[in-house]
């Protein structure tokens, strides 16, 4: 279920991200690549959510 959340965040904010930086710049927004990088952010987000040790495993 955290994946889901993860994804769902990351499409969201990402998508916020690309609109804002290109109304910005005056350009024309476009969604597929916006949804591209949110999805390779999620990758990376759970990788390293995976890979990095939590505080309660170094005790």
């Amino acid at each position: 279920m955290r994946y889901i959340w993860t994804l769902i965040w990351s499409l969201l904010l990402s998508n916020m991200i690309f609109y804002v930086l290109v109304s910005m710049q005056g350009g024309t927004f476009d969604l597929v690549k916006a949804s591209i990088f949110g999805v390779i952010f999620t990758v990376i987000i759970s990788v390293l959510g995976e890979v990095l040790p939590s505080k309660s495993e170094e005790i």
